[in-house]
């Protein structure tokens, strides 16, 4: 007689010569593939996965060499291109995983990976089959994380972001699939059964009721076991890490009553719940797939980003004539063409032309953007007048689309306290409700009452926390969304929490407050220096810097400059023709500013001499006194330019407090005093001097034209270059807080006020279901207003 594989479950070859020993009993398998994954999964200590799987593995390769040499590949750095990111101490890669059956998979590849040497993190998606890795490249390679999956029974491959919405699509047909059954029998039943219960068929004989309960049973039983089963799946997955989660209980209600159904049918006595468990899956069901849907929807404003860069792109590699190309292809320095009406397909520089761009797919703007030579374009933002040169700035993968689809999953995989705390307290509540269902059977089994059973039931039902433990995640996730549709993109989504406590804004002032678009509006050289050559050192300098002060110093003949320095917060210096220059603040050129008029704001010295100063000037962004009239939180300016510029802004902008000339790390300090009187600080910058008082406050923000390690350190970005999106900030955390505390207080209050009818056995349960599946939809309804 032949057997079947342990492993994979397909049979087993006479004689088969694959053996091994796992949870204490010899176990036969079919192929050498299937012996390696089992070896692997034994070695590691993780015999458990075949106690608590649900579903057989898929087969092992029986050329499992070959396959683990071949994936020495994925090592080498032009393939990895276009799906491995890299950030500053590791490199990420979402997978797509073939061999996931069930919740127990999941839970042995994340188990697995986490203890090599080398990986940071691990996150598996069961319901898409993908899992997201973390690991550092000087310890371990890309090949030797796919052979160690390779190794336990799944095929993984890098995921490409084109896959997203037929993802989707895959699971909200699984959905439906489910859904629709258990919609079509539940009519079924409920036909049959409230005929029965309400005798709408008069006086019918016993044997035609007994009739009905068989058709009923039948109508179920594929309710329970296809349509039910992604609740028996989660409880699996909940009690195999021994914990328990709301598919618990709810896990226990349906089979309790399906199997007592049975009995009463078989024996053809006691009562029987059939369209009670129909309607509980059909209501359950339906309200997991409104959140899957708000959910998706939620994502797809960032996700969806990605359809908006075109495939194709115009590059002018050889002289003007342009030539059709991949964008995904395009590196750094490549020109590309981009017509009116066409769609920019990456990030970069105007070098040629100017045009109206259109980048509400962005900052959710309409008022098409004029931009000119110099200017920064993003790919997906279309071209609406004008046709324009571009230099290519970075690859496609690290184009701003792709960076706010990374960084909103970054902040979706971080739970806020609000989040946390009632995950942890659903856990306690699911506790509470299975001893309240067990003490409510025991006392009614005592008092001899023959309803013990369908009470605890009821119990079961009605106050299942599936309300509760929708309460914040499903705001959250609405909340984000709505933000990024308005162009605010949060890297925490625990910061949309802390805007609410915020009290104290400090604003930087140039790029904040004022356009940051310079212009030279006096010089004032010392006697005997040659204003040309000056202007020509000065240009020189500030053509390396990030500043946007620089763009005022403008030349067509740079000298050479060498030993170039930053000095954020203070200025620039170098060397030029036998030279040291400085230039910069009064203080970092050593200047004595009584040589100069009151007005003049930058310097510039020759070895420790001051030769020269300048006057320059910035106006204010549109809107901004409009905008900072709306907020409620105390005001100030804290920028490092003089004091009397600050002084200036701070009047046109009706701030009454305000602090100019200040460093790096006296904007550091000064923040670090408030927190420490009791300040809750919001600090928006956009400049390297602003990293560090960036990083201190409680909230940071950094606006929408400011440098790359700005934002990097920000919490939430503006993709706009105004400060008139912020009030929504704060509109959408507030709301969001509201509509989190209405969705925790009708999930608690209702489960609350139902307990003492359930345990009261006042309760039937498919009352119950209508109740606890109504609860839900509630939530997860409440939850979408925030999208609107």
């Amino acid at each position: 007689m032949s057997s079947t594989c342990y492993h994979c479950g397909q049979a087993n070859p006479a004689d088969t010569p694959f053996t091994i020993t796992l949870l204490g009993e010899t176990r036969e398998l079919c192929c050498p593939g299937c012996e390696a994954v089992a070896t692997a999964i034994k070695q590691n200590g993780l015999e458990d996965y075949y106690q608590f799987r649900t579903e057989k593995a898929a087969k092992g390769d029986e050329q499992i060499l070959q396959t683990l040499d071949a994936l020495s590949v994925y090592d080498e750095p032009a393939l990895q291109e276009d799906f491995v990111y890299q950030t500053d101490n590791s490199k990420q890669i979402q997978l797509t995983v073939e061999g996931i059956t069930c919740a127990a998979c999941g839970w042995l590849i994340e188990k697995q990976l986490s203890r090599v040497a080398g990986i940071n993190q691990v996150a598996v998606n069961i319901a898409e089959r993908r899992a997201l890795v973390s690991w550092n490249a000087s310890t371990i390679t890309l090949s030797q994380i796919l052979k160690t999956l390779q190794k336990i029974g799944y095929r993984a491959l890098p995921f490409q972001p084109d896959e997203h919405e037929k993802s989707f699509k895959a699971e909200n047909n699984r959905f439906l699939k489910r859904l629709g059954l258990a919609g079509l029998m539940t009519m079924q039943v409920m036909m049959l059964m409230a005929a029965l219960y309400f005798d709408w068929f008069g006086n019918i004989d016993q044997e035609t009721k007994q009739y009905f309960y068989w058709v009923s049973l039948v109508l179920t039983t594929p309710v329970v076991f296809y349509s039910g089963s992604v609740f028996y799946i989660g409880a699996l997955k909940a009690l195999s890490v021994r914990s328990v989660n709301m598919d618990v209980p709810i896990s226990i209600a349906v089979l309790a009553t399906f199997f007592a159904g049975l009995k009463s049918t078989l024996l053809a006595e006691g009562e029987a719940y059939f369209e009670s468990i129909c309607m509980f899956i059909f209501l359950l069901l339906l309200s997991r797939f409104l959140e899957h849907r708000s959910r998706h929807r939620a994502a797809t404003i960032s996700a969806n980003m990605q359809q908006f860069v075109p495939v194709t792109a115009n590059i002018l590699d050889d002289g003007d004539k342009p030539t059709q190309g991949l964008a995904k292809s395009l590196k750094a320095g490549q020109r590309v063409l981009v017509k009116s009406g066409e769609t920019i397909p990456i990030d970069g520089t105007i070098l040629e032309g100017s045009a109206d761009i259109d980048e509400s797919m962005l900052t959710g703007e309409f008022e098409p953007v004029h931009k000119q030579v110099g200017d920064q374009v993003f790919g997906g933002s279309v071209n609406r007048v004008g046709s324009i040169v571009i230099q290519v700035e970075k690859a496609l993968k690290e184009a701003l689309v792709n960076q706010i689809i990374r960084i909103q999953d970054a902040a979706m995989a971080v739970k806020p306290k609000a989040a946390q705390m009632a995950d942890v307290f659903s856990q306690y509540f699911v506790v509470a409700v299975l001893l309240i269902a067990l003490g409510s059977y025991l006392y009614w089994s005592v008092q001899g009452s023959e309803q013990a059973f369908w009470i605890a039931i009821a119990v079961l039902v009605a106050t299942c926390p599936c309300a509760l433990g929708l309460a914040t995640p499903s705001a959250l996730t609405c909340a984000m969304a709505r933000l990024n549709k308005n162009g605010i993109l949060l890297k925490r989504a625990e910061a949309l929490e802390q805007v609410n406590e915020i009290d104290l804004i400090a604003l930087d002032k140039t790029g904040t407050l004022t356009e940051g678009k310079f212009s030279l509006r006096h010089t004032w050289v010392s006697k005997g220096e040659n204003t040309d050559q000056v202007l020509a050192i000065a240009a020189t300098l500030e053509s390396r810097s990030e500043h946007p002060l620089a763009n005022a110093f403008a030349a067509d003949n740079l000298l050479h400059l060498s030993d170039f320095k930053v000095v954020p917060g203070y200025g620039v210096s170098g060397h030029i023709a036998g030279a040291d220059y400085k230039m910069g603040s009064v203080v970092f050129t050593a200047a004595d500013s009584a040589d100069f008029p009151a007005q003049a704001n930058v310097f510039l010295s020759r070895n420790d001499s001051c030769i020269a100063a300048f006057e320059v000037t910035d106006k204010l962004k549109s809107n901004v006194i409009e905008t900072l009239r709306l907020f409620d939180q105390q005001l100030i300016i804290l920028s490092g330019d003089q004091q009397r510029q600050v002084e200036q802004v701070a009047q046109r902008v009706g701030i009454t407090t305000y602090y100019g000339g200040h460093t790096p790390e006296q904007k550091y300090q000064l923040v670090q005093t408030f927190q420490q009187q009791g300040r809750k600080v919001m600090m928006l910058g956009d400049g390297i001097n602003d990293t560090p008082v960036l990083a201190s406050a409680d909230v940071s923000v950094a606006v929408g034209n400011a440098t790359d390690i700005a934002k990097s350190t920000a919490d939430v970005i503006l993709l706009k270059d105004k400060i008139d999106i912020l009030p929504t900030l704060f509109n959408v955390s507030l709301q969001t807080k509201r509509i989190i505390r209405q969705n925790i207080m009708w999930a608690v209050g209702y489960n609350f006020c139902i307990l003492p009818f359930a345990v009261g056995g006042l309760l039937s349960p498919w009352m119950a279901v209508i109740g606890m599946s109504l609860s839900s939809i509630i939530v997860v309804t409440n939850s979408t207003r925030i999208l609107k």
